[in-house]
């Protein structure tokens, strides 16, 4: 059975000129201890379906799906209490700028013994004591810390980017869960502590078999490290598959612009040449074009793009495109 199932997942938000749909029908499928990448423009509906995932919602949101389940738990049909119970244990998150994530009123210490559950407690009650403050300086260590007691008795805003995503990602793993979301958990830093981020999750999958759900929009970074990849625009699937295969062979014009716009040093790049690029910007949810949504900006558009292209099948790899990249028709 499958860790994480989830089928035609919409999302719709009220805005004061209406509903809008900015996640239309995604399904996303995943085992335990796999590593998949959420790929996508900003915009996309990345970070809406991790959070509804998770249940971090607003009001104004309306979540419909024909399947949200992980494990035998129906995350549609949870209270808020139940939520709370699963959380940590069953699937975590680690969230963008973890700096603002974390309590700067509150050392590192304090919030890391909260997140250790005491259902993992075993021994006897006189040793409840400072069981946590070891298993916290554990949880340090693991992520790569070197000073863990100068750490735990820091505040946030006293350490660096980099050190803060590996306090947040000691959090998440502190209750063991079986799903881990990482919501873009290397924005924003420099490219050596990135790989080392990359690393940690790649050893706490090995080691744990913890699955990963990455939501980023660098593919050509995670090609390596994940196993299967779904690419968006605009809230809707536009490819999907095995990471290695979609990256060697893209069959949407979208997922192979994505690969293209990242700079590739040894395919002898020109210095300050242009990178590849489509044309236009991508279209508020209020104004989406009808058919393809990537129809405007598509060098390979024709007429036939006006309506909405169908998802094509091909040994477990999925794009939805009238004129796919690298096919051939005898395929389908």
């Amino acid at each position: 059975m499958a860790l994480l199932d989830i089928r035609n997942l919409t999302i719709e938000i009220e805005t004061p000129t209406g509903l809008v749909k900015a996640v239309e029908r995604v399904s996303i499928t995943m085992a335990e201890g796999e590593i998949r990448a959420l790929v996508g423009e900003s915009g996309s509906g990345k970070s809406l379906i991790a959070k509804a995932i998770l249940g971090v919602t607003k009001p104004t949101w309306r979540i419909q799906a024909d399947r949200m389940r992980l494990g035998k738990l129906d995350l549609l049909t949870l209270t808020p209490k139940q939520r709370r119970e699963i959380m940590g244990r069953e699937i975590a998150m680690i969230f963008q700028e973890p700096a603002s994530c974390l309590d700067p009123a509150e050392k590192v210490g304090e919030q890391l013994r909260e997140a250790i559950p005491w259902s993992l407690f075993k021994g006897h009650f006189w040793q409840r004591i400072h069981w946590r403050n070891r298993e916290a300086r554990k949880l340090l260590h693991r992520v790569g810390i070197k000073n863990p007691h100068k750490v735990m008795h820091s505040y946030p805003y006293q350490l660096s980017d980099g050190i803060c995503q590996k306090i947040m990602i000691a959090m998440a793993i502190a209750g063991q869960p079986r799903l881990l979301v990482a919501d873009e958990p290397t924005t924003a830093m420099e490219t050596t502590t990135a790989m080392q981020i990359l690393r940690l999750l790649d050893k706490l999958n090995k080691l744990n078999n913890t699955a990963i759900l990455l939501v980023s929009h660098d593919f050509r970074t995670l090609a390596d490290l994940t196993d299967q990849v779904t690419v968006l625009y605009c809230g809707q699937t536009v490819e999907s598959g095995q990471s290695k295969q979609v990256l060697e062979n893209p069959n949407h014009p979208y997922t192979s612009a994505l690969i293209d716009a990242v700079p590739n040093f040894r395919d002898g790049l020109i210095p300050k040449s242009r990178l590849p690029s489509l044309p236009g910007a991508t279209p508020s949810l209020q104004h989406l074009p009808i058919g393809c949504r990537l129809g405007p900006r598509c060098p390979r558009a024709q007429r036939e793009c006006v309506q909405q292209p169908p998802l094509r099948q091909f040994k477990g790899h999925y794009f939805a495109c009238h004129y796919p990249l690298n096919w051939d028709e005898n395929n389908g």
